[in-house]
C-alpha cells in the first residue's frame, strides 16, 4: 500500500528526531555504509589542511579555445584536457551540433533499441566504419559504458578476461559485470602474458584486453609481440582500447594498433569521443560477422538512453575531419617531443624515457608535494591533472600533461617556463 504524502512526512520527521537524539560524538562514531571511505576522507582533509587548493574541485569559468580557459578570473593554459586534436571549437563541428539541436531537439528520451536511434546515430556509426575500415560499429553514451558493455557481454561466467594489470577501471568493471574470471599480467610484459595464457584451460573461451596508450604514464603497448604471444593459444579474441590513441597514431589516425601494423589481428577496437573527437560518447568497431547481435544483448547499450542528436552530429563531423588530420597529427607529435625533452632537460622525472604519446607524466615525490606543485602551476596560469593512488600504478603521484594539436610553439615554450618556475619554487627540481 502506498503512503500518502503526509504519512511520508511523518515518518521522515520521526527518523530525523531519532537521529537528533544522538550526541555529535555518537553520530560521528556511528558506523554506516560510508565508513569504508573514512581513510580517504581523512587523507583529503589532511591535504586541504596544509592550505593547498582542492585539486579535484576546479571550475572552468570560461573556456576560450582548446588550449585556453579562465579559472578564478585568471587566464590559464590548458594542459590536462585530453582534447588531443583540438576539435572542441572546430567551426564545422560546432555548426553541426547547432543544426542538429534545432532540427531534432535536445534529446532522444529513449534507448537505441527503442525510440532512441535518430538519423544522426546512424551517421556517426557510418563515420566510424569509414574511419576504421570495419563492417560494424556501435555507439554508446560514454567510453566507460563501451568497455563496460562490450567486455561484460562477450565474456561471462566460465570465460576468462586476460588484461594488463594497469588497465582502466572501465575494463575491470566490465569483467565484474560479466562475472568472468579475471587474469592479470604484468604491465606490458609479453612474457607474463604468454605464461598466464598457457596456464588456462585450452578449451576455455578467452578475451584478451589491451590498451594502445596507457593513460597514466602515456606509454604504449608492444602490440605486435603481444598479438604473436596470444595467437599461440587457442580460443582467444583480442580487444584493444584506443581511447588515447585515436586521432594521432597511425597513417589514418586509427590508433596504436594501426601504427604497429596489427589491424588484421585485432577483433574489437573500443574508443571514446571525449578525447580526440572532442565531445562525449563511446564506441566499439569490429569486422566480426555476428557483431550486430550485441545490440540486442548488451545491457549498457539496451538500457541506456542514447546520446543527444547534437552530440552525435558533432561526433560524426569531427570523425570525418580527423580522417584528414595528418598535419595536426604531425604538429602534436612535435609538441610532444619538445615538451618531453624540455622537462627532461630541466631535471623532472618522467613516466617514459622517450615521448611515446601526447601524455607526458611528471612523477612527484608524494601527494603533498604533488598538490603543492599542481597549485603552484595553477597560480602561474597552467592547468594540469593531478593523479593519485589507487588510480596510478605503483602508488605514484603524477602530474599528467596532455598536449593538444592546437598548442602553438610559443605556448609550449611558455608551458616549460611555468613548469620550471613552479618546480624550483616547490623544490621538485
Amino acid at each position: 500500500m502506498l503512503l500518502e504524502p503526509n504519512e511520508r512526512f511523518d515518518m521522515t520527521d520521526a527518523a530525523a528526531t531519532a537521529n537528533d537524539a544522538r550526541t555529535p560524538v555518537e553520530t560521528l562514531a556511528a558506523r554506516d555504509l560510508f565508513s569504508k571511505f573514512d581513510p580517504l576522507i581523512a587523507e583529503r582533509e589532511a591535504l586541504l589542511a596544509t592550505g593547498v587548493r582542492d585539486p579535484f574541485a576546479i571550475v572552468m569559468d570560461e573556456v576560450k579555445s582548446p588550449t585556453q580557459a579562465v579559472i578564478k578570473g585568471k587566464d590559464t593554459i590548458l594542459l590536462g584536457t585530453y582534447n588531443y586534436m583540438g576539435m572542441t571549437f572546430d567551426p564545422d563541428v560546432v555548426a553541426a551540433g547547432k543544426k542538429a539541436l534545432d532540427d531534432f531537439g535536445a534529446g532522444t528520451t529513449g534507448s537505441r533499441v527503442l525510440n532512441g536511434t535518430y538519423q544522426g546515430h546512424k551517421e556517426v556509426e557510418d563515420a566510424l566504419k569509414d574511419f576504421y575500415g570495419t563492417s560494424g560499429a556501435m555507439v554508446f553514451s560514454t567510453g566507460y559504458q563501451a568497455n563496460l558493455g562490450i567486455i561484460s557481454t562477450l565474456a561471462g561466467k566460465g570465460d576468462y578476461v586476460v588484461l594488463d594489470a594497469d588497465s582502466h577501471a572501465s575494463i575491470y568493471d566490465g569483467c565484474f559485470l560479466g562475472d568472468a574470471e579475471i587474469v592479470r599480467f604484468r604491465h606490458n610484459s609479453v612474457e607474463d602474458l604468454d605464461k598466464r595464457l598457457g596456464r588456462l584451460p585450452a578449451d576455455a573461451l578467452k578475451l584478451v584486453v589491451l590498451e594502445g596508450v596507457y593513460s597514466m604514464l602515456g606509454d604504449v603497448a608492444p602490440l605486435p609481440d603481444m598479438v604473436a604471444a596470444i595467437r599461440k593459444h587457442p580460443n582467444c579474441m583480442i580487444l584493444v582500447d584506443e581511447a588515447h590513441g585515436m586521432g594521432f597514431f597511425g597513417p589514418n589516425g586509427r590508433g596504436v594498433y594501426e601504427e604497429q601494423g596489427v589491424e588484421k589481428d585485432v577483433d574489437f577496437v573500443v574508443g571514446t569521443f571525449t578525447k580526440s573527437v572532442g565531445t562525449v560518447g563511446g564506441f566499439c568497431v569490429s569486422n566480426h560477422p555476428k557483431f550486430e547481435v550485441l545490440r540486442l544483448v548488451c545491457r549498457p547499450y539496451v538500457f541506456t538512453a542514447s546520446l543527444p542528436p547534437s552530440v552525435v552530429a558533432t561526433a560524426a563531423t569531427s570523425i570525418r575531419k580527423l580522417m584528414h588530420g595528418g598535419n595536426k597529427r604531425a604538429h602534436l607529435w612535435e609538441n610532444s617531443r619538445t615538451l618531453h625533452k624540455g622537462l627532461k632537460d630541466l631535471g623532472f622525472q618522467l613516466g617514459t624515457d622517450e615521448p611515446q604519446s601526447a601524455i607526458i607524466a611528471v612523477i612527484m615525490p608524494d601527494l603533498t608535494r604533488g598538490a603543492q606543485m599542481w597549485e603552484a602551476l595553477l597560480k602561474e596560469g597552467l592547468y594540469v591533472n593531478l593523479a593519485r593512488p589507487p588510480a596510478t600504478p605503483a602508488n605514484m603521484t603524477l602530474l599528467r600533461c596532455s598536449l593538444c594539436a592546437e598548442h602553438s610553439e610559443e605556448e609550449v615554450g611558455e608551458i616549460l617556463s611555468i613548469l620550471e618556475t613552479a618546480g624550483k619554487y616547490v623544490g621538485i627540481i
